[in-house]
C-alpha cells in the first residue's frame, strides 16, 4: 500500500508533466515580458508592472487550458512565437523612436518613408535572445505531443479556464483603474506609451491599443448619407465666407512664418511677478513689439500639447475620445504646412523630444511639413525634465534655420516647461519667495527658464536679420495647473471663494504675433478667441485660400466664439459650463438664466463639435479637397 506521502509525490508529478508546457510558458513569457521592460527602462523599472505581466499570462494560460493534448501545445508555440515577434518588433522601433509600435504606426507605414532603410541597423544580436526558445523547444514539442496528457474532462477544462481568466482580467481592470485614475486621458489618448507600457506591460499595451483602434474603426465603418457631407462642406464654406473686411489681407505674403508652442505657458504669469520679480521679463517685452491677443483660450482635450498642434494647423477640433494625432494620422489635411508648400514655401516641423511621441512622425507627413527635426536630429548635450533643454534646443534650432531656402515654414515645439517641473534646480535661481518649494513656485521657475530662452532665441533673430523678413507667432498650448493645483492658482490669483467661472477665466494662453515692419506693435486685441482660430488669421495674413476651417480670422471677425470639447463654451458675452449646465455673464461673472437664445446657441455649437468629428471619422476633408 502506497504512502501518503508517495501519493502527493505522484499526484505532484502527475500535475507536473501534464501541465509543463503551460508552466515552462509562463516562466517563458514573464522571463521575456520583463527584460523587454527592464529593456525600455534602463534607468528604473517600475516593478509595479510585474502585476499586470503575471495577470496576462494568467488570462493566456487560462485560455489554453480549454485545449487538450496536441491542441494546447500548439497554441502554447503559437502564441510564444507571436509574443516574441511583436517584442522583437518593439525594441527595434524603441531604438529609433524611443517609443512602443502601434497598429496606427502600422497602418500608416506608408508614411514612414526613409525608417525600414535602418532596420538592419536597428537589429541587436541581443533580440534573438527573446526568440531562441522558440527553435530550442521545437524538438522537444514534437516528443511532447506524443506523450498521452491533458486528458483532463471538460468541465475542469472549462473550470480552470474561467478561474485562471478571472483572475487575470479582474486584476488587470483594477490596473486599468489605478492608471485612468492618476493619469484620466492616458488609457484612450495614449499621450505617453512608453510611460502607460511601463505601467501595465508590453501585452495589456498592444491589446488596449488594438482596442482604441477597432472601436474607432467601427465608428468610422458607416457611411454618412450624402445630405450630411454635403451639410458639413457647406456649413465650413459659409463660416470662412468673406465678409468684405480685409485688415492686412495677403500682407505677409512672401515672408517667413515662424511658430512657436510653448510648453504650458499659461498667461496669468504675464506682465505678473512674484517676489518683486517679473516671471516673464523677456516675452514682456516682446509684446510691447508685438501684437497681444490677451483674450486666446486653449481648446486641448485628451491630446493635449499634439491637440493644441492640431488645431492651429489645421482648424480642425480635437478628438472625441482619445488624441487625433494617433486616430486619424491617416487623414488627408488642408493644413497649414500643405498650404505654404503649395505657394512655394519649405515647410518644417521642429522638436527637441523623440520622434515617436504623439505620433509625430506620422502626423507630421500627413501635415504635410517638409522635414520633421526631432530628438535624432539634436546633439543632446543638455537634458532638463523630458528631454533637450530649450535653451539647447533654440540654438541648435537657429542653426538649422539659417540654411533654409527662404520663404520656410518653421513650426518650433518647446519642451522644459513640460509638466511636472520637477528640475528646479536647473532653471537657474530665480527667486520664488514664499511659492519656494511648492507646485506653483516650481512652476513659476520653469516658465522663467524657457521665457529666457525665448528671448534669447528672439533677439538672435533680431540681430541676424531674420525678422526683418518674418511674422513670429508664439503662443502657449494648455494649462500649466492641473485642476487637483487649482487652490494654488487661485491663492496666487488672490481668488476666494472661486468657481467654475473663476476657473475657465485662468484657461487662456499668450497669443503674441510680431510682424516684420512693426505693424501693430503694442496694440492688445481684447476678442475673445482661441486656437482654432491662429490657422484662419495665418492664412488671411499669407492669402491662403482654405474654405474648410472651423475657427475664424481674429483680424476680421470679433463673434467671440470659443467652443471646447467637452461643449463648454464663450459666446463673446457668456460662459456656458457644460458639466454643470450653468450660464455666466462674462463681464461680471454672475449666473444667468437660459434663455431660448442660448439654448439653440448651445445647440448649435454641440452640432459644429458634431460636424468635426464627422469630418474626422469619415476623412471627408480628402473629398472636399477633390471637389474644390
Amino acid at each position: 500500500m502506497k504512502s501518503v506521502g508517495e501519493k502527493i509525490f505522484r499526484f505532484i508529478f502527475k500535475f507536473l508533466f501534464n501541465n509543463i508546457d503551460v508552466l515552462l510558458f509562463s516562466v517563458l513569457i514573464f522571463i521575456k515580458l520583463f527584460k523587454y521592460s527592464e529593456a525600455i527602462s534602463p534607468a528604473y523599472l517600475y516593478m509595479a508592472v510585474v502585476i499586470p505581466i503575471i495577470a496576462s499570462i494568467f488570462v493566456l494560460a487560462g485560455i489554453s487550458l480549454i485545449f487538450k493534448e496536441k491542441s494546447r501545445v500548439n497554441f502554447l508555440y503559437i502564441v510564444d512565437i507571436v509574443v516574441s515577434l511583436i517584442l522583437i518588433s518593439d525594441i527595434m522601433y524603441y531604438r529609433y523612436f524611443k517609443d512602443i509600435i502601434t497598429v496606427s504606426a502600422i497602418r500608416n507605414a506608408k508614411l514612414l518613408v526613409g525608417v525600414s532603410d535602418s532596420v538592419a541597423s536597428l537589429f541587436n544580436v541581443k533580440d534573438l535572445l527573446y526568440i531562441l526558445d522558440v527553435f530550442i523547444l521545437f524538438p522537444f514539442v514534437r516528443i511532447y505531443k506524443r506523450k498521452k496528457q491533458n486528458l483532463a474532462k471538460v468541465s475542469k477544462r472549462v473550470f480552470s479556464f474561467l478561474i485562471l481568466v478571472a483572475i487575470g482580467i479582474g486584476v488587470n481592470v483594477k490596473v486599468f483603474y489605478e492608471v485612468s485614475k492618476a493619469q484620466p486621458t492616458l488609457l484612450t489618448a495614449m499621450s505617453n506609451r512608453m510611460y502607460l507600457t511601463k505601467m501595465i506591460g508590453n501585452i495589456d499595451f498592444h491589446v488596449v491599443d488594438a482596442y482604441n483602434f477597432i472601436s474607432t474603426s467601427i465608428k468610422n465603418s458607416k457611411k454618412l448619407p450624402d445630405s450630411r457631407v454635403n451639410e458639413i462642406k457647406s456649413y465650413l464654406e459659409n463660416n470662412n465666407k468673406d465678409n468684405g473686411q480685409s485688415v492686412m489681407k495677403g500682407k505677409y505674403d512672401g515672408k517667413n512664418l515662424i511658430v512657436i508652442q510653448v510648453e504650458a505657458l499659461q498667461q496669468f504669469v504675464i506682465n505678473q511677478k512674484v517676489n518683486g520679480n517679473e516671471i516673464t521679463p523677456n516675452l514682456n517685452r516682446w509684446i510691447k513689439k508685438s501684437m497681444y491677443f490677451d483674450n486666446y483660450y486653449y481648446q486641448v482635450a485628451g491630446g493635449t500639447t499634439s491637440d493644441a498642434e492640431f488645431m492651429s494647423n489645421n482648424s480642425l477640433y480635437p478628438a472625441q475620445s482619445g488624441a487625433a494625432y494617433y486616430t486619424y494620422s491617416g487623414n488627408t489635411y488642408d493644413s497649414l504646412a500643405i498650404a505654404l508648400k503649395k505657394k512655394g514655401y519649405y515647410t518644417s516641423a521642429m522638436h527637441g523630444n523623440s520622434e515617436g511621441f504623439w505620433n509625430r512622425n506620422v502626423m507630421y507627413k500627413a501635415e504635410g511639413f517638409d522635414d520633421f527635426f526631432g530628438e535624432h536630429s539634436y546633439n543632446i548635450d543638455e537634458i532638463i525634465g523630458l528631454g533637450l533643454s530649450d535653451e539647447s534646443f533654440l540654438n541648435q534650432s537657429i542653426e538649422k534655420m539659417n540654411k533654409f531656402e527662404q520663404p520656410y515654414y518653421s513650426f518650433i515645439v518647446t519642451l522644459t516647461s513640460h509638466f511636472p517641473y520637477d528640475a528646479e534646480d536647473k532653471y537657474g535661481d530665480f527667486d520664488v519667495g514664499e511659492y519656494e518649494d511648492t507646485f506653483m513656485g516650481n512652476y513659476l521657475k520653469a516658465i522663467h527658464y524657457t521665457d529666457e530662452q525665448l528671448g534669447n532665441f528672439l533677439d538672435t533673430l533680431e540681430k541676424n536679420g531674420t525678422l526683418k523678413n518674418s511674422v513670429v507667432v508664439i503662443y502657449g498650448d494648455h494649462f500649466a495647473i492641473p485642476k487637483n493645483k487649482a487652490d494654488q492658482l487661485y491663492e496666487f490669483e488672490n481668488i476666494t471663494n472661486p468657481n467654475d467661472y473663476d476657473w475657465f477665466k485662468y484657461q487662456k494662453v499668450p497669443l503674441i504675433m510680431h510682424f516684420p515692419d512693426g505693424t501693430n506693435s503694442g496694440v492688445v486685441n481684447h476678442d475673445y478667441t482661441c486656437q482654432m482660430d491662429l490657422y484662419p488669421t495665418l492664412a488671411n495674413l499669407f492669402d491662403i485660400k482654405n474654405p474648410y476651417m472651423f475657427g475664424e480670422d481674429m483680424l476680421n471677425n470679433n463673434s467671440g466664439k470659443v467652443i471646447f470639447r467637452n461643449g463648454s463654451f464663450i459666446d463673446g458675452k457668456y460662459l456656458y459650463v457644460s458639466w454643470t449646465n450653468t450660464y455666466y455673464d462674462l463681464d461680471t461673472g454672475k449666473i444667468v438664466k437660459e434663455t431660448p437664445e442660448l439654448k439653440a446657441e448651445n445647440a448649435r455649437y454641440n452640432k459644429e463639435l458634431q460636424y468635426s468629428d464627422d469630418l474626422l471619422n469619415h476623412n471627408l476633408m480628402k473629398d472636399f479637397l477633390e471637389d474644390k
